[in-house]
């Protein structure tokens, strides 16, 4: 029995709340890379014993939110959860307003294109429209990042105070393998390059066979709200067109700024020169 199971003193409260916590563990070992798994898979990777899983499994499958694969019995995501999700997605005014540009986006270059937000540590993705390319990189609805290399990630580190990036990095709430306090620094410079630019490149730094580009979407006050992202095959992408998608990405992120009513980058401070500012006086 894990420690999460154990019979220890405490109030009522405090084991319902181990009993959700231990509930969203379970839907969150499913990924797009491994769509389908056995009960015995999903206890190694939480934690729990099989017959707590096998539980828990089978009130999500009574709710609809597992189904069982009719060959493998082994479980996926069932549709229950896009009932459960679809009333925040209709009132995600981002994800309503960037579809056309999305797809727009997509048509224009040939690759993926993508809308990201902020959960605090780590990039979402709330849209997608795939490239019409046999051999493509896709961005699943709902996936999440949190390595301080993925385009998307450092688009949102970028709006926040040093400190705050700091925090994140150093905590392990954003990953960055191998980090010392000279790779730290370095890091903070590349985020201000990202934000004079106007979009962040990860080349191949997460993943070898994988390019990705994003730029900020802003709103009405000037807060960063999403990124658009680019992901591409690194085959398909030179040094040339890199600067190429760059610009389409920014571009593209400009317009769903536009019909948000945001103002442009140009147009507000990065949260250091407000920072500074707040200083003086």
């Amino acid at each position: 029995m894990s420690a999460t199971e154990s019979e220890t003193p405490g109030s009522g409260d405090s084991k319902g709340a181990s009993v959700i916590v231990n509930a969203v563990a379970v839907l969150r070992t499913f990924t797009a890379d491994e769509p389908l798994l056995g009960v015995t898979e999903i206890a190694n990777r939480v934690g729990l014993h099989k017959s707590t899983v096998s539980r828990i499994l089978a009130t999500f499958e009574q709710e609809h939110l597992v189904e069982r694969d009719a060959e493998t019995r082994r479980f996926r995501l069932g549709l229950g959860l896009i009932a459960v999700a679809g009333p925040l997605l209709a009132e995600l005014e981002e994800r309503r307003v960037a579809y056309p540009v999305l797809r727009e986006l997509s048509e224009q270059t040939g690759e993926t294109s993508a809308l990201m937000v902020w959960s605090g540590d780590e990039s979402i993705c709330v849209e997608q429209i795939a490239s019409h390319h046999q051999i493509k990189h896709t961005t699943p609805l709902g996936a999440r990042y949190n390595d301080a290399l993925s385009a998307s990630v450092q688009v949102f580190l970028a709006q926040l105070p040093e400190e705050r990036v700091r925090s994140l990095l150093s905590s392990g709430a954003v990953t960055y393998p191998g980090m010392d306090a000279s790779s730290l620094d370095a890091y903070l410079v590349r985020l201000k390059d990202d934000l004079r630019r106007g979009w962040a490149v990860n080349y191949g730094e997460t993943s070898i066979d994988e390019v990705g580009l994003a730029a900020p979407v802003y709103d009405h006050r000037g807060e960063v709200v999403a990124a658009v992202l680019i992901p591409a095959p690194r085959f398909r992408v030179s040094t040339e067109r890199l600067q190429a998608l760059g610009e389409s990405c920014a571009a593209a992120a400009a317009k769903v700024t536009a019909r948000l009513g945001g103002r442009p980058r140009e147009d507000r401070e990065t949260p250091g020169q407000r920072q500074g500012r707040n200083k003086s006086l």
